[in-house]
């Protein structure tokens, strides 16, 4: 069983030469996340804001069976429990426009400066 939890998190990981793509390529896929993020931002006419706020919840604070008390009351107690919270927010979308023209644009040039590293990465590890 172990054996195979060990194989399953191994396979997980990819190939030698797809972890050293995914290496020098990282920069790339964070663009490209942003790319399609702006993207949705321009056909919907708006973002979202993602923030953090603490929200009150009532919560089980039931206290562990003891050998002094081995089936304990059940407790309800009121926690401060954080959350995410996703809101709209409006855009100059004339600015929104320009950012992904130039995303677009840095993503060519990182693109075509990564093309030797990922060569190097498929010579060094061949499948």
């Amino acid at each position: 069983m172990k054996r195979v939890l060990i194989l399953l998190a191994l396979a997980a990981c990819g190939t030698p030469q797809e972890q050293c793509i995914r290496g020098v390529t990282g920069d790339l896929s964070t663009l490209d996340r942003l790319i399609a993020e702006t993207e949705g931002n321009i056909a919907r006419g708006f973002g979202y804001e993602t923030r953090v706020v603490t929200m009150p919840r009532w919560l089980d604070c039931t206290p562990r069976p003891t050998a002094a008390d081995p089936e304990p009351k059940s407790q309800m107690c009121m926690e401060d429990v954080a959350e995410e919270v996703r809101r709209p927010v409006a855009l100059n979308l004339t600015e929104e426009t320009a950012k992904l023209a130039s995303m677009r644009d840095r993503r060519a040039q990182i693109a075509s400066a990564m093309a030797p590293a990922v060569a190097a990465c498929q010579q060094r590890y061949p499948e």
